[in-house]
């Protein structure tokens, strides 16, 4: 792996870390937590769901609507969770890279993919140190890379970094197809 590659990774998990160390300092049990990107490749943002958010979402709106949302990266109220504080360094690096504007669609196709996979490697990097079963098992919480909008490769990166067995829920309720 060169320098840059490694000082990309570097950064993006220490800013992942230190956003869900914070939020996990709430005791909330989590079952979702991603690692966003767009189409463009911009930063990454996590977003995350945990069963007492989603209890309070039932509770204000319906059951039915908590369903619809249970997997939504938009509609919970950890989307973008300390952006503002630990993305920093992680934004001026991808902001130093070439744009989406300066490349042809294979050329793009190359970099996002070497974006997403810096993001990948990152997750596994903190579910290696154990950071996801904080406050509940691993076998019981989604991680995961996501593109916005939703793409079928979202699914094929949640079968990568999780045991197929642990996400059955998220396979039959959410999983994007090709």
């Amino acid at each position: 792996m060169d320098k840059e590659t490694e000082k990309l990774i570097a950064a993006i998990t220490k800013a992942t870390r230190m956003a869900f160390q914070k939020l996990f300092s709430n005791k909330e049990h989590f079952y979702y937590c991603v690692l966003l990107t767009t189409g463009e490749g911009l930063a990454p943002i996590i977003s995350a769901w945990s069963w007492e958010a989603l209890n309070r979402v039932s509770q204000k709106y319906s059951k039915t609507y908590a369903q619809d949302i249970k997997w939504s990266y938009a509609d919970t109220p950890y989307y973008a969770f300390g952006y503002d504080e630990y993305f920093g360094d992680v934004k001026q690096l991808f902001e130093n890279r070439v744009t989406i504007d300066n490349l042809n669609n294979e050329a793009w196709k190359k970099e996002l993919d070497f974006r997403i996979m810096a993001m990948v490697e990152t997750m596994s990097i903190l579910d290696s140190e154990g950071l996801f079963a904080q406050n509940q098992s691993r076998k019981n919480i989604l991680i995961n890379v996501e593109l916005m909008p939703p793409d079928a490769s979202n699914t094929q990166r949640a079968l990568e970094l999780n045991n197929p067995e642990d996400i059955e829920d998220y396979l039959q309720e959410a999983a994007e197809s090709e």
